[in-house]
């Protein structure tokens, strides 16, 4: 179901050299994979026999029964509809090869050595077992059946377009060029590691980050499965580590030290994974060095109905405070650097800001108060000018004369609705008809105003207009769509009032944090309409184009993805099922199609302006899209909501 795939990492209850019980013990394990939907189970290295059995790899018994294991594994999947990856000692030729065995609904469809054999400190692998260098076999019997041998097998699975698998075995990880780097350039974007990693002090840490930084080198997802504490703790103690991680991020880990067999799940975006690959340039110059067989899986997969990953509702806003404050501490110190160069590289110390007490004119004045601190230039060259119009509310006034005031730049006030009562009897518009020509008429006096004061001082115009802004075109062309710099174009909405609110609580403190958080708490709008008989704001924006927190749920897996509507709202869904029905979200994924496409000759010609995230809409950086494109395609994917 768009494209995900529901993957296990298991680390089974074990005893030492005895595979009867561990195989059983496997097997029971089959139900708890069944009862998740899930059709893909990964095990430890060695699982069959343990991987501390030490010099009883010697031993014939223990080797024989390895296969006979393995035949009560094939007729278990077949009832249970799985594909799994176990361990076990595999014997060809003279020679004892540390294996992973893929087994696919009843058959054995590969067996992949082993290929870095550890043999420092405690362990001594090569006592025991061959490298797969010295495997010269591409095929091995196994219990009367010719089965494809070595390390370059890769898997496809007829049901899942996309998917292909690859297997590598625990230090196969540590080496420095691991099997799975020949693996993905040659297609395999989920990486299985059966691995007997034992503990000591630190190493969990250092495992976390190997298979994270792995699955994004690999631009993969990565699942690990280790040996768990039932493993002989003559010297050693394992604690049966799981984790699965997905092009840089952990998605799932287990506890560990749990004597029982432990599991844990998680849902793989095959899409998502893609798509990056696809994107990526270095991937696509990255070269195939070696020859893969691709062997075709088929296996079915048991329809997902709860997904199994965190979705989170605002991808541009972290949910730790501590980690929210870091990235807007460094967003802040971006938009602040941007502006500085760009001040630096035109000589002028002074800039002209159209403050209107709300949350992007206020994030663009403490960026341009931190900037000029930066650079030792004079607070009073900012200079802040609040144009009242038809629809300017006496909080969002008095916020602007405050928050200036207190930051001590220059402030100004222009009454504009004598100007353009004036412009309305020069084009015959009727002044107490509030349509687009009322609203855009104040936008572009209000640019006019700024564009020539900042001739005027010699400074430039800071555009205030926020990325979800761009993306929706929320604004006017040739109106508040023009600045000479626009400083917040590749802030979100939804983490502009975050920024605000870290000044707030960390750069400053007193009235001045007292009147930022009242700005946070101000209604979103452009007051371009009148306000009601109380004087507070009638026109609000989300009532008009919808909840900013889904635009920018939308804008965030549409641009950073690339994923199809259906997907996008099905994610919305599962991410805001306790805030949003259904038929709501698809109504402003709607808009929100509908308005992107129809915007972007605004974006066409936008001006300069930082990134700052993943996601940006800059016509000369990441987005690149004709004006004239046309949207039915991806509504027509949303017609029957």
């Amino acid at each position: 179901m768009y494209g995900f795939i529901r993957v296990a990492a298991i680390s089974p209850e074990i005893k030492v050299g005895d595979t009867v019980f561990n195989t059983d013990s496997i097997i029971r394990s089959f139900s708890i994979l069944k009862g998740k939907k899930c059709n893909l189970g990964i095990y430890p290295e060695l699982s069959l026999t343990g991987y501390t059995c030490g010099d009883l790899f010697y031993q014939k018994k223990l080797l024989d029964s390895v296969y006979e294991s393995i035949n009560l594994l094939e007729a278990e999947t077949k009832k249970a509809n799985l594909t799994i990856l176990v361990g076990a000692p595999i014997s060809s030729n003279g020679k004892l090869f540390n294996s992973a065995i893929l087994i696919s609904n009843g058959l054995i469809r590969g067996v992949i050595p082993k290929t870095y054999l550890v043999n420092n400190n405690e362990y001594y692998e090569e006592r025991w077992f061959s490298s797969s260098l010295d495997n010269f076999e591409s095929e091995i019997k196994i219990n009367g059946r010719k089965v494809p041998f070595g390390t370059d097998i890769l898997f496809d699975f007829n049901e899942i377009k996309g998917l292909r698998l690859g297997v590598e075995i625990c230090e196969d990880l540590w080496a420095v060029f691991p099997p799975s780097l020949y693996q993905s350039t040659a297609g395999a974007n989920l990486i299985c590691n059966l691995s007997a990693s034992s503990e000591y002090l630190s190493k969990a840490d250092y495992r976390r980050e190997l298979v994270k930084s792995q699955s994004a080198r690999c631009i993969s997802a990565y699942v690990y499965s280790s040996s768990g504490p039932n493993e002989s703790t003559s010297d050693l103690v394992f604690s049966g580590h799981c984790i699965i991680a997905e092009n840089g991020y952990v998605l799932a880990e287990n506890e560990r030290f749990n004597f029982k067999t432990d599991v844990i799940f998680s849902d793989i975006d095959i899409q998502r994974i893609n798509h990056d690959r696809i994107k990526n340039n270095s991937f696509g110059f990255s070269k195939a060095y070696k020859e893969f067989r691709i062997i075709t899986l088929e296996q079915k997969f048991d329809k997902i109905s709860d997904l199994l990953r965190v979705i989170n509702k605002t991808p541009f806003v972290p949910s730790s405070l501590n980690e929210r404050n870091s990235r807007c501490k460094e967003i802040f110190e971006i938009q602040t650097t941007a502006l500085s160069k760009r001040l630096k590289h035109i000589n002028s110390d002074k800039v002209l800001i159209g403050l209107s007490g709300g949350l992007d004119s206020t994030l663009a004045l403490l960026v341009a108060v931190n900037t000029y601190k930066k650079l030792k230039f004079p607070l009073k060259n900012i200079i802040c000018v609040n144009m009242q119009g038809f629809g300017t509310t006496k909080r969002t006034k008095d916020n602007a004369k405050l928050i200036a005031n207190h930051l001590k730049v220059s402030y100004r006030e222009i009454d504009i609705r004598k100007t353009i009562n004036s412009h309305f009897e020069d084009i015959n518009h009727p002044p107490n008809k509030a349509d687009i020509v009322f609203e855009n008429a104040q936008a572009r006096e209000r640019t006019q105003i700024l564009m020539d004061m900042a001739n005027q001082f010699g400074g430039i115009v800071l555009g205030t207009g926020d990325l979800s802004e761009i993306a929706l075109g929320w604004s006017t062309y040739n109106g508040d769509h023009i600045s000479m710099y626009g400083i917040n174009s590749g802030v979100p909405k939804t983490l502009v009032k975050y920024i605000i609110k870290w000044c707030a609580d960390v750069k400053y403190s007193g009235k001045i944090s007292e009147i930022l958080n009242d700005i946070i708490d101000t209604p979103i709008s452009p007051e371009l309409l009148p306000a009601d008989p109380t004087g507070k704001i009638q026109q609000k924006t989300e009532d008009s184009i919808g909840p900013f927190i889904l635009h920018d749920f939308f804008l965030y897996h549409m641009i950073r993805f690339g994923f199809e509507p259906t997907k996008i709202l099905y994610l919305a869904e599962v991410a805001f099922k306790t805030d949003f029905k259904s038929k709501e979200i698809a109504k402003w994924l709607k808009v929100f199609y509908q308005r992107f496409f129809q915007n972007q000759f605004k974006r066409n010609c936008m001006p300069d302006g930082v990134k700052v995230g993943i996601v940006a809409l800059s016509p000369r950086g990441d987005w690149r899209m004709p004006s004239d494109a046309e949207v039915n395609l991806w509504l027509g994917d949303l017609e029957k909501y």
